[in-house]
């Protein structure tokens, strides 16, 4: 921040001497060509009433042109002369013919009136160096209409070392201005910019997790104020977020708590219902509906009750991993074949492909559950349409895709499917049973497993469920053997 507030000051400063020494420099030269024109027309004006002069009738005009020169000689120290007469030159003598500008003198030659011109003074002493000066050339009529040009050289000694003196002025104020502007832009870094980058920092360190930083207050400035504003959210931030940990430590507690409580009195139920049902036979119709309804509400509030145990689990960090080398491909398929009838009750197809080597370390018990869960997804909501299943390997992972042409979902909710008791309809009747929780239990499962489960869908266009693990526990993924994008569409794609 210093740095750029000292390069914009040295830009603005370098600008701004720039401008006023040029329109200082133009308003000298234009001051000094004025004087020059004026003073000019004044000492021709004499000149030519001496040349018009009646008792200069007789003498020659070389003699009078030289009478002319030396008068001007006498002032030389404001100007030089320079006459062109009829057989040769006349000039003062401290300059040179070569200060008067070709230009200059054609103008003169074919025109009348008064020409001005810029010029370089050169002088007869090869020690002085040339300095810039005005030209002005007319001409001299003597008393039989005869023209002789005359030439007028002003030299701008002094407005030159003037435009010295003022650029050493100039760059002197502006080194000066930049050192003054260098310590209030460090004294602005100090009392400004500095608390400002702390405070940043602190939020930065505060939204990392680092709940206990705080900033130091000093004096009672606005930054003092944005500290103390700081610390306070700070404190109201911690607090909070304690509150929400000890709430979510009491869910978590209640949860786990319930659930085992809740297994006993439901082992006993259940071996009660089971010897019921077994007898519904010998009940009248009626009780025997009933016998199974409490069957398989039983069952289901028994599935609900072991997805809430395993979350619990999760939850605890006592999840752990029974890992074996499975055939990925295998593992899949006697999945499918155990989902076929229940396929066939929603009029669904199970297609199944495998490709390259599946073979990989894996809890075979937790990957069922996750491609159980997969399953029953795709055939809820494929709307009867057929299901792909597709596993493929490479050098580092394994991949299953699950893929349903049904109802599909938001790409938006791509990440919430697998949030606790998430439902992309709630008003929509579930044909299948479940928790709510299978969806979050497989994506615990695949973590554990160090891999990814990931979903994309469309509304109309069905949804796709990818499951990638690495094939060893010391392989970490970078890539997977299957896309997410589901084929047909990528093909559908690329046809348009």
């Amino acid at each position: 921040m210093l740095f750029l507030t000292l390069g914009a000051s040295f830009v603005v400063l370098v600008l701004a001497g720039l401008l006023l020494l040029n329109q200082a420099t133009a308003g000298i030269v234009e001051s000094k060509k004025q004087a020059s024109i004026a003073e000019a027309i004044g000492i021709h004006s004499f000149m030519q009433q001496q040349l018009r002069l009646p008792e200069t009738r007789n003498v020659a005009i070389n003699e009078q042109l030289i009478q002319l020169a030396a008068l001007a000689g006498a002032e030389s120290g404001r100007y030089q002369v320079l006459i062109q007469g009829p057989s040769s030159v006349y000039q003062s003598s401290e300059i040179l013919a070569e200060s008067v500008p070709a230009e200059l003198r054609a103008a003169v030659e074919s025109g009348t009136g008064m020409f001005v011109t810029p010029t370089e003074v050169v002088f007869v002493d090869d020690d002085q160096a040339p300095v810039p000066g005005w030209a002005v050339g007319t001409v001299l009529v003597d008393s039989g209409g005869e023209r002789y040009p005359i030439f007028y050289i002003f030299q701008m000694t002094s407005e030159v070392a003037t435009i010295r003196a003022l650029q050493g002025a100039v760059v002197s104020t502006g080194l000066a201005l930049l050192g003054a502007l260098a310590a209030i832009a460090y004294m602005v870094t100090v009392t400004v910019v500095r608390p400002v980058r702390k405070a940043s920092q602190t939020a930065l360190r505060l939204a990392s997790g680092n709940l206990d930083e705080r900033m130091l207050v000093r004096g009672t400035d606005d930054i003092a104020s944005l500290a103390e504003s700081m610390n306070e959210m700070a404190d109201d931030l911690q607090q909070r977020i304690r509150e929400l940990e000890t709430l979510s430590a009491v869910q978590r507690r209640f949860v786990s708590d319930v659930s085992h409580e809740l297994r006993t009195p439901l082992t006993t139920i259940k071996m009660a219902t089971d010897v019921i049902h077994e007898s519904r036979g010998a009940f009248p119709p009626q009780t025997a509906r009933a016998a199974e309804l409490m069957f398989s509400e039983i069952e289901r509030f028994d599935v609900m009750l072991q997805d809430l145990l395993e979350i619990s689990r999760f939850d605890a960090g006592a999840a752990v991993l029974s890992l074996e080398d499975v055939d990925l491909a295998a593992l899949v398929r006697s999945e499918v074949q155990a989902h076929t009838a229940l396929a066939e009750q929603q009029g669904t197809e199970l297609r199944f492909t495998a490709r390259g080597d599946a073979t990989a370390m894996m809890d075979s018990r937790r990957i069922r559950r996750i491609l159980r869960n997969l399953l029953v997804n795709a055939i809820e909501h494929g709307e009867g349409r057929p299901v792909h299943v597709t596993v493929a390997g490479d050098e580092d992972s394994v991949a299953v895709t699950v893929r349903d042409h049904g109802v599909g979902f938001p790409a938006a909710q791509a990440a919430q499917v697998f949030e606790r008791f998430w439902r992309a309809d709630p008003s929509r009747t579930r044909v299948v049973g479940g928790s709510g929780l299978g969806l979050a239990i497989s994506l615990e499962d695949a973590r554990l497993h160090d891999g990814w489960l990931s979903a994309w869908g469309r509304p109309g266009k069905g949804a796709q469920f990818r499951l990638t693990l690495p094939k060893d526990t010391d392989t970490a993924l970078t890539s997977s053997p299957l896309p997410i994008i589901p084929t047909d569409v990528t093909a559908r794609r690329t046809d348009t």
